[in-house]
């Protein structure tokens, strides 16, 4: 179990992290509160889930997945007849990917007593700067997205349902040199704590990498959503990069793909799993072919449940779930395993501990947290054909 972090260590954290900046389907966001997910059985009660997570602006898919992963996941449970005969309740806040934001819907949501649990937020500086007032207030927090280091050692309250960006950091090179046998790595990475945070861990471990021959040929910073990264793209093109790791997510590899191969037809790029997303074959076409990223969840797995899952939210919001999406819909479903267990949400230390100690069996595989709240699981490497997410074949570099 975690040694809860003292009151001044987590006023410390809060000031750091609201320095930082952030880190499928994109239907309309429901109501605040899912009037199916809250209605009460008679002689029942209620159970409360909070999603905090970006519903507007330019991450705004990333928190809708969210919304809509836990909300299926609720009414799963709530067919059965909820949890000891209590209806689970879905409400959603909007922290518009913004530290401010998400402390002021942290203390929202420490201000209602009904809820024990949030699943969010996106951002691992959003996460960082809530995360201090849900420990204060014995809140868990699983967060499907953050992987700053940092983030889990905030509170033994506090868990992540995603790898530490180190671990997504080597699948990532391990794509690049080994699978596609690129040697001149460029990068390209947007100026926020994660972009930043994470362009420097590319650079560290491409320096272990010496024996293969592997070498940063040039970095280059971008604003997130400028409309042209061309003045970049170019100045890795001329430092003679032949594969670009782009740090960011769908909404930069996309126009960075697109714009690149209007120069180098040739060039490979690979992401990160938050790249994982239907929109970015719907916004960089055939430009996206042949990107790839390393992924905890693949739609396209033979694994019945993943099938399954997929089959039911395609039917439910039209889109196959992204990555993070399936790991907003675990993070729920092991919460709820954990109440269930216990037989009610009033005890959150109690909740807490089944959680730390529970091996969950879900869309994403076996998630088991460790002491620090972290889990390890296994990469997928994926890529692009023929507008389609496929498997990575080794060697696939020409």
């Amino acid at each position: 179990m975690k040694k809860v972090v003292k009151f001044i260590g987590l006023l410390l954290v809060m000031m750091m992290a609201l320095a930082l900046v952030g880190c499928g389907g994109t239907e309309k966001p429901a109501a605040t509160e899912d009037p199916g997910a809250a209605a009460e059985t008679a002689g029942g009660g209620q159970i409360k889930i909070a999603v905090a997570a970006p519903l507007t602006g330019d991450n705004s898919e990333y928190g809708i997945g969210f919304y809509n992963a836990v909300s299926m996941m609720a009414e799963s449970w709530n067919e059965k007849g909820g949890i000891h005969n209590n209806k689970i309740a879905v409400v959603q806040f909007d922290d518009k990917n913004s530290p401010e934001e998400g402390v002021s819907v942290a203390n929202k949501i420490a201000s209602d007593k009904d809820i024990h649990c949030v699943v969010g937020h996106f951002a691992s500086g959003v996460c960082m700067a809530a995360a201090t007032i849900y420990q204060e207030n014995k809140i868990i927090e699983i967060s499907p997205s953050a992987s700053h280091p940092d983030y889990s050692g905030i509170g033994d309250f506090i868990f992540r349902n995603n790898t530490v960006i180190m671990r997504e950091a080597k699948a990532s090179l391990d794509i690049a040199v080994n699978d596609l046998g690129k040697k001149n790595i460029g990068i390209i990475s947007i100026k926020t704590d994660w972009g930043v945070s994470t362009s420097g861990i590319v650079k560290d471990l491409v320096g272990e990498m010496e024996d293969s021959g592997a070498k940063v040929v040039a970095h280059e910073e971008v604003i997130e959503g400028s409309d042209d990264y061309r003045p970049a793209i170019t100045k890795l093109n001329e430092a003679g990069a032949d594969v670009v790791i782009c740090v960011g997510m769908y909404n930069l590899v996309a126009p960075v793909a697109r714009q690149y191969k209007e120069i180098n037809p040739d060039i490979r790029i690979v992401g990160f799993s938050n790249s994982y997303s239907e929109e970015l074959i719907k916004l960089g076409g055939e430009a996206v072919e042949g990107v790839a990223f390393p992924v905890i969840f693949f739609s396209k797995s033979d694994d019945p449940k993943v099938q399954e899952f997929v089959k039911n939210f395609k039917t439910k919001f039209g889109s196959e779930p992204s990555a993070l999406t399936a790991q907003a819909y675990d993070s729920a479903g092991i919460y709820f395993t954990a109440v269930e267990k216990l037989g009610s949400d009033q005890d959150s230390a109690a909740v807490r501990d089944a959680i730390a100690e529970m091996s969950y069996e879900g869309v994403t595989g076996t998630t088991k947290f460790d002491a620090n709240g972290d889990v390890e699981k296994s990469f997928t490497k994926v890529t692009i054909k023929n507008g389609e997410f496929v498997l990575l074949e080794s060697g696939s570099g020409e």
